[in-house]
């Protein structure tokens, strides 16, 4: 049978190669994103495997509820619900200005969690279903060049822990994918190096990832033993090693 995809924040670079890696395996997709002009051209672009969609501020925390009890009327039942919004923001205005910091966690922890609970709720109700959220392995480690945005990734892998081990029992799969850097939109200003993947690929990986029941995973998978050994190295050696503790 097709399966039921909802995607949050389908309008990303990376969650649309998702939604296309979706679409030609025949499931049915019900896509949210922040902005109509590129949610109207997706939803174009793929024709009748989208079942429903919705413009939405994920900023807007109040109207979570309601954002997820839509795509749940259109599908039905869920069996992968895709959290993909993020903001890397401004890390020098946010260690000034407490509002860009504040900006920066609502984006990339309390709007997620807003909609983490009703999606837990209902993938428990059903008693099935993977819910996958996009991170980065940025979170391992406070580094000067992006530390508020990874403190708020940190807390969001911390929180998916949780859920994880509450929704074990009732067979539901909570997959934490942490994201290396990509080439998209989002790094545009950002020198490129070999350690940046194409969004394309770093899509078959994430729905490989949630194919293969994986609790954690690391896209590209190389950033698993790089960050095993960033995230192990002590204080003081990681201050003298210019590439990790400098901007």
């Amino acid at each position: 049978m097709a399966q039921n995809v909802a995607i949050f924040g389908a309008t990303s670079a990376i969650a649309q190669e998702v939604a296309r890696v979706y679409a030609a395996r025949g499931a049915r997709l019900y896509l949210v994103g922040r902005s109509t002009d590129k949610l109207g051209a997706l939803v174009a672009e793929l024709g009748g495997a989208v079942v429903g969609s919705r413009a939405q501020d994920f900023d807007d925390t109040a109207a979570a509820d309601g954002c997820v009890a839509a795509a749940v009327a259109a599908l039905g039942q869920l069996d992968v619900a895709l959290i993909a919004h993020g903001l890397l923001g401004d890390q020098l205005r946010s260690e000034s200005e407490l509002a860009e910091a504040e900006q920066i966690a609502r984006t990339n922890y309390l709007s997620v969690m807003a909609l983490l609970i009703p999606l837990a709720n209902q993938l428990e109700q059903q008693r099935s279903g993977h819910l996958a959220v996009l991170s980065t392995v940025a979170a391992e480690r406070g580094r000067p060049r992006n530390y508020t945005y990874a403190a708020a990734k940190s807390a969001l892998n911390t929180y998916l822990q949780g859920v994880r081990s509450r929704l074990y029992a009732a067979g539901v799969h909570v997959h934490t994918i942490k994201l290396g850097p990509v080439d998209t939109p989002m790094t545009v200003s950002h020198h490129k190096n070999a350690l940046f993947a194409a969004a394309p690929t770093v899509a078959k990986q994430i729905v490989k990832a949630v194919d293969a029941r994986r609790a954690e995973a690391y896209v590209p998978g190389f950033w698993r033993p790089i960050m095993f050994t960033v995230r192990n190295l002590p204080e003081l050696v990681f201050q003298r090693i210019a590439a990790l503790s400098q901007r």
